[in-house]
């Protein structure tokens, strides 16, 4: 994430109960997806297991990025 949605993100995270939620949750798949990455082998339901997860945090992310874009238009028209 660039320096500018971080910034947005602090701004905002403790108005925005969803942004919120959508960050939380990104953090949280994060860290599942590194427990992943550290394994050497994972089984064929592992591997499913952490494609789900990557999809759920791409989701996310595209999310955050429309609230954060909601806000961006919004300081535009300031």
């Amino acid at each position: 994430m660039e320096k500018a949605d971080e910034l947005l993100i602090k701004k905002y995270i403790n108005q925005d109960e969803e942004l919120k939620s959508y960050v939380e949750d990104h953090k949280k798949l994060e860290a599942d997806l590194e427990n992943f990455n550290k394994r050497i082998y994972l089984t064929a339901e592992e591997e499913i297991e952490k494609k789900n997860l990557q999809k759920r945090k791409l989701r996310g992310k595209e999310q955050i990025y429309r609230i954060l874009a909601k806000y961006r238009c919004q300081a535009q028209e300031a």
